[in-house]
């Protein structure tokens, strides 16, 4: 069968890979503890899906407007303006099914073949994806386990050429659960300042759930926003993953361009999908806070639990619920200590890799599981590396 060239550039995220092999081996009989996937292992919240389903009662049922049903683009409009201190109107808010359309829409939308786009490493594997899609090039900056993985912000500035079309920021970070900090923003913005034809496009999915930290936009430094892409959605917040809703910010004439795509791509989110993302955002908030409370007593547990094994150690994430350990130190590589983790001991963990050239000597476990559970996944990784 013969495919596009273009289709040889496609990624993949390998979560969903080594999830379906961990599934298969469940389906034998064997034990598994899931610490690969990163999705949130609470419900979403009774309030939210009662009002789904009181949207599908009502009538909610059809097409909706592309870029997403007026109340919702309001309602994200008010909430982003609210926690970023910036002004943002509905007609800057694009509604999508899930996050990942975003990032899609903003390369498609702004990047050229030939285009260079800096990205931070290791990082979610679908940036470099898009990139590579549509023949522009990834230049990558290392996010360094010495820095609570950071920015190198010197690797940054030289990174930057009159090539560079885009810069992706993702804080907290997927993999590593590090955390810009102001200053690092402040950084970052002012080596912008003066290229006013680059975007950025600021992945802010695990904004909600930080620790001992507040979360900072780029888009709310001087002169950024108009420059800027936020991106932010359900998912990771409201545990609301199989849902598919997220939504990007940015500015109108950005946002018209967008909402092209959604009408050729997917034509709009469902529609009750939507209602319940009004609900999400002006409803309660008390099972986001203890699910944050809750994921910081399993950041600790685990954080503890490796460095207490001779060979691994890891440094504590200030966000999202991943910890990317260091274990350089063992003498197998990533590669074959997540695949034996899996295939020997029943424990899904992520290789470093997966998630770029800066994740080589690095695993990335997920503790959006049980402290039960990740006691148990501990136990089963400590026995393996004692036996190596």
């Amino acid at each position: 069968m013969h495919f596009s060239e273009r289709m040889s550039r496609l990624g993949t995220e390998t979560a969903f890979n080594v999830l379906a092999r961990a599934k298969a081996l469940e389906a034998k009989g064997h034990d598994v503890v899931h610490l690969e996937i990163g999705e949130p292992d609470f419900d979403t919240p009774a309030n939210i899906i009662e009002a789904a389903a009181n949207a599908l009662r009502n009538g909610w049922t059809h097409y909706t407007p592309a870029a997403g049903i007026p109340i919702l683009r309001e309602t994200i409009a008010t909430h982003i303006a609210d926690t970023r201190g910036i002004k943002v109107a509905p007609e800057q808010v694009v509604v999508t099914p899930g996050g990942k359309p975003i990032m899609f829409y903003a390369v498609l939308a702004l990047v050229e073949p030939g285009d260079e786009v800096v990205m931070p490493n290791p990082t979610f594997p679908i940036y470099e994806s898009m990139v590579n899609y549509i023949g522009a090039k990834p230049v990558f900056v290392k996010l360094a386990e010495e820095e609570g993985f950071g920015f190198d912000l010197d690797m940054f500035a030289d990174s930057l050429s009159d090539k560079t079309r885009m810069v992706v920021l993702n804080s907290p970070s997927n993999p590593t659960g590090g955390v810009l900090s102001k200053a690092q923003i402040e950084t970052v913005a002012g080596l912008l300042r003066d290229r006013p034809d680059v975007w950025i496009l600021s992945d802010e999915i695990y904004s909600r759930i930080l620790y001992d930290t507040d979360h900072v936009s780029i888009a709310s430094e001087p002169d950024m926003q108009d420059r800027t892409i936020i991106l932010d959605g359900y998912s990771k917040t409201y545990a609301m993953t199989g849902w598919r809703l997220g939504y990007g910010v940015m500015q109108p004439e950005l946002a018209q361009r967008m909402t092209q795509l959604q009408i050729n791509a997917v034509s709009c989110v469902n529609a009750a999908t939507q209602v319940a993302g009004v609900e999400a955002l002006t409803g309660p908030q008390d099972a986001v806070n203890d699910m944050v409370t809750a994921f910081r007593a399993r950041r600790d547990a685990v954080v503890a639990g490796l460095n207490d094994i001779p060979g691994i150690r890891c440094v504590m994430p200030r966000g999202a619920f991943y910890v990317f350990p260091n274990v350089t130190a063992l003498p197998i590589d990533q590669d074959e200590l997540a695949r034996r983790l899996l295939d020997e001991v029943g424990v899904a963990v992520l290789s470093g890799t997966a998630f770029g050239a800066y994740g080589k000597g690095y695993l990335r476990l997920s503790y959006a599981n049980s402290l039960e559970n990740i006691d148990k996944a501990l136990g089963r990784i400590g026995d393996f590396v004692k036996a190596l």
